[in-house]
């Protein structure tokens, strides 16, 4: 709302420093300024009101060390993460900007879901919440949301290099600007590590009759929604100590924030021959929103916690994530980028199907991990949580640098 009225007074009335607003880098700052502070100082009477309400988490007896502490302990501390990430996004974003609105819609639409789920946990003491299957369909729902508007929305384009004589220009020290075709619609993405990197779905289903790319949408959508459910429930999966789920999603957000950006310039994606997308760069008000309300919830959420973020965050969380990458172009870097939401999420399904299989095999189910997800086996071996976390922030960091390079490596 203030890039508007400042955009106002700068038209009306030359009003000085009034431009700033037009400026992304500016915008941002201010963002994530602001949600670092509502995160921190209103998070603490967020918290002061939770357990008030006596909205603390219910342990059950795992065994781990420290667990019996954290009986009580305020939960659905996601709402500070969501009020600390709209309300600096409903005053410095583009509200008109498709890529903003997808994501304040994400937001609420999985902050929804999840606060559901802790509702019926904490106050109808349902243990189990929110039925699995009714979560599912949650993000599906959100999957196709996302997926159609990616697809059929006007304002969502790419703008493709001209190829001359077949090959395509070459960086070198005196190398003209690159040449773009007008803006069109397109269901293309980027592949790391690959020269030629750009990959189109619609290539999946056009290689049996070349008309077919008009249906190329059956194979994007259900992409996107199993982007989105993957994701979503990683991080929800990686939300089991304290401070992980927090610290891994701030460190994937700015690096995510970093392409959005040069992904929406068109001098740097031109610099690094990175495809560029017309007003995705608007994501970056966003991304730093989110990343200073991340931050600012570590302030409470690191070891020992003064509140969970419940569903309520761990769901959100995922599903922004994945709809940034979805924007970007860069869901194929998500199994690099969102690592520690892979390996956790795929020590769980190793466990639980070497379980399954043992046992139908030799009538007594066997264990891979001391008990999953992975962050709970180094639990059971006796490292203190507090230094698991900062371990996998450590590999959460080089995975970011590794997702980094794949703007040059190719």
């Amino acid at each position: 709302m203030l890039y508007y009225l400042f955009e106002y007074l700068e038209n009306q009335y030359q009003l000085p420093g009034a431009g700033l607003f037009q400026f992304i880098t500016f915008r941002a700052a201010m963002a994530i300024l602001l949600s670092l502070s509502i995160s921190t100082i209103y998070g603490k009477r967020i918290i002061l009101f939770l357990r008030k309400k006596q909205l603390g988490e219910s342990i059950r007896e795992l065994g781990l060390e420290g667990q019996s502490e954290k009986a009580g302990t305020p939960t659905m501390g996601g709402v500070i993460i969501i009020l600390a990430t709209l309300i600096p996004v409903l005053l410095f974003a583009k509200l008109d900007n498709i890529y903003v609105i997808l994501l304040i819609v994400t937001t609420i639409w999985m902050g929804a879901i999840g606060f559901l789920d802790d509702y019926l946990k904490i106050l109808k003491k349902n243990k189990e919440g929110l039925q699995g299957k009714f979560k599912i369909i949650g993000q599906v729902g959100l999957g196709i949301i996302v997926g159609c508007t990616m697809y059929f929305h006007s304002d969502i384009t790419i703008k493709q290099e001209i190829v001359k004589d077949g090959i395509e220009q070459v960086e070198s020290s005196n190398q003209a600007k690159r040449e773009f075709l007008p803006e069109q619609k397109s269901t293309k993405t980027t592949l790391p590590f690959l020269k030629n990197n750009e990959f189109d779905y619609a290539s999946l289903i056009t290689w049996i009759n070349p008309d077919y790319i008009k249906y190329s949408w059956i194979i994007f959508i259900p992409f996107v929604i199993f982007i989105i459910t993957a994701v979503s429930n990683g991080a929800n999966l990686t939300d089991g100590i304290d401070g992980l789920a927090a610290g891994s999603s701030a460190i994937i957000v700015l690096t995510l924030g970093l392409f959005a950006w040069v992904s929406g310039n068109i001098i740097f994606s031109d610099y690094l021959n990175v495809m560029y997308i017309p007003n995705s760069g608007e994501m970056t008000i966003y991304i730093a929103a989110f990343a200073g309300a991340l931050v600012g919830f570590l302030w409470y959420n690191t070891y020992p916690a003064q509140v969970f973020m419940g569903d309520t965050g761990s769901l959100t969380i995922g599903g922004i994530i994945a709809v940034i990458a979805i924007a970007t172009r860069k869901e194929f870097l998500i199994p690099i980028l969102c690592g520690i939401f892979f390996i956790e999420t795929l020590s769980v399904m190793i466990q639980v199907s070497w379980f399954k299989y043992t046992k139908s095999k030799y009538g007594e189910g066997r264990r891979v991990f001391l008990m999953s997800p992975i962050h709970h086996h180094y639990q059971k071996k006796g490292i203190h949580e507090s230094k698991i976390v900062a371990r996998f922030w450590i590999i959460g960091i080089l995975l970011a640098i590794i997702t980094i390079i794949t703007l040059k490596v190719r």
